[in-house]
């Protein structure tokens, strides 16, 4: 294992908890929100963030309507209105948190695992698994909705995955340089790493089915890449 991440402790899991994150989505959003009452409009959030979750996981973000919506949250059409002004809105609140916090947690690798290439791409592969782990729906969410996004959404999502290769390309190219690791394209070697961190969520039943845990699971793709760019 690679050690203690910026996900595994109690109060991570706080930090990640639905009500913690709609939180940080209203103080993103407070010029927009017309709610005024913090812990008001941080719990109606959290009703209508998971009345999304849930309702797109079984018939899609687009086949979702505002009806419907209102009905799973238990908020009138009125109410839905006060946070968002349509479902374009909502998706890029969404996707907006999402983002964020993967940016976030892949950047709080403590000094020491950064001084070591090969210690912080382990402890990278193992945040981003927990972090994905922690919040689940959000990211089957993201990835499942992608092909029907508008333009603006689309690019966000985009630019986020991009910017978390773009991560992992800087800690593969110290790696290199300190001649740690045998990457011809760093770039693309870190494009190739994340299909694995997404397969955790992507095929949760898979590997609920095979009795796969978490830490089996990080143990196992931190062993496949470096054997992968081992400079042997």
């Amino acid at each position: 294992m690679a050690g203690s991440t910026a996900v595994q402790t109690e109060a991570a899991t706080d930090t990640y908890a639905l009500e913690a994150i709609c939180g940080r989505i209203l103080k993103r959003h407070r010029d927009t929100i017309s709610v005024r009452k913090p812990h008001v409009a941080t719990a109606n959030l959290a009703r209508i963030i998971d009345a999304v979750l849930t309702l797109s996981s079984r018939t899609g973000f687009h086949a979702t309507t505002l009806r419907d919506l209102a009905e799973a949250s238990g908020l009138s059409m009125g109410g839905l209105y006060s946070y968002f002004d349509n479902k374009s809105t909502l998706l890029v609140m969404i996707l907006t948190e999402v983002a964020s916090s993967v940016e976030s947690a892949l950047s709080e690798a403590p000094k020491s695992v950064r001084a070591d290439p090969s210690r912080h791409l382990r402890w990278l592969i193992e945040t981003h698994i927990r972090l994905t782990e922690a919040m689940g729906p959000w990211f089957v969410f993201a990835y499942m909705e992608a092909k029907a996004f508008p333009p603006a959404a689309r690019h966000l999502a985009v630019e986020s995955e991009l910017a978390t290769e773009r991560i992992f390309s800087s800690v593969l190219q110290e790696g290199v340089d300190a001649g740690c690791f045998a990457v011809e394209n760093v770039d693309l070697t870190a494009a190739l790493i994340k299909p694995l961190l997404q397969d955790w969520y992507v095929k949760r039943s898979k590997y609920r089915r095979r009795e796969t845990t978490v830490d089996t699971y990080i143990t196992t793709v931190i062993s496949f890449v470096e054997r992968a760019i081992a400079n042997t």
